[in-house]
C-alpha cells in the first residue's frame, strides 16, 4: 500500500453508561461508580476509485452496537488477579482484600479483561470490532484505533495494525 485515507468516527451517541471500579493492587481500589463512557475510532485503508474507503455507516452501526452491549450494567473484570468473582444463585460476588460485593448478575458484564479502565476497555472494544475478520480483509483495513473515555481530557487507546505493516 502507497498511500492510505483515514476516517475517525466520534459521534456523540457512540456511547455506553456504566459502574465500575479501577483495581490499582491487591490492597488498593476504587470505589463503585459511574461513567458516560464516549467510544471513537479511527480506520486507515487505501482509498477506493471513488475517494472513499467504505462507507461510515459501517463503522456508526458497528460501534453503536458494541456501545449497546455495555450500556447500564456494572462492568466487572474476570481476568484480575486480585478480584475473585463467583455465581451465586442471581447474584455475583466479588472478592477483593477481604471485601465481599454483592452485585445482581442481571446488572453485570463480566468482561475478559484485567481491569476496568480506560485501555482495557479500548482494548475489548478493538477486540469486539475486529472479531469480524471479513471486514479487515474486504475492505483491505491497514490500521484500527480505539478510543475511550472516562470524561474531557481522558482517552485511553488501543491499536491494531496489520500484521505486514508492524
Amino acid at each position: 500500500m502507497s498511500s492510505l485515507i483515514t476516517i475517525e468516527v466520534n459521534k456523540e451517541d457512540m456511547k455506553f453508561s456504566a459502574a465500575h471500579f479501577t483495581i490499582f493492587s491487591a490492597t488498593e481500589r476504587e470505589r463503585l461508580h459511574g461513567h458516560n463512557f464516549r467510544v471513537s475510532m479511527s480506520i486507515s485503508s487505501p482509498a477506493n476509485r471513488n475517494g472513499l474507503a467504505f462507507s461510515y455507516k459501517i463503522l456508526k452501526d458497528k460501534m453503536r452496537a458494541l456501545c449497546d452491549e455495555l450500556d447500564e450494567y456494572t462492568l466487572l473484570p474476570a481476568q484480575s488477579q486480585y478480584l475473585a468473582l463467583k455465581h451465586e444463585g442471581d447474584a455475583i460476588v466479588a472478592h477483593f482484600n477481604g471485601e465481599t460485593l454483592w452485585f445482581a448478575k442481571s446488572d453485570c458484564k463480566l468482561l475478559p479483561i484485567p481491569n476496568t479502565t480506560v485501555e482495557a476497555f479500548a482494548t475489548y472494544l478493538l477486540d469486539r470490532f475486529l472479531h469480524d475478520d471479513d471486514f479487515v480483509s474486504r475492505y483491505d483495513i491497514a490500521q484500527v484505533e480505539m478510543k475511550v473515555s472516562s470524561g474531557p481530557g481522558q482517552w485511553g487507546s488501543c491499536i491494531w495494525r496489520e500484521a505486514s505493516d508492524i
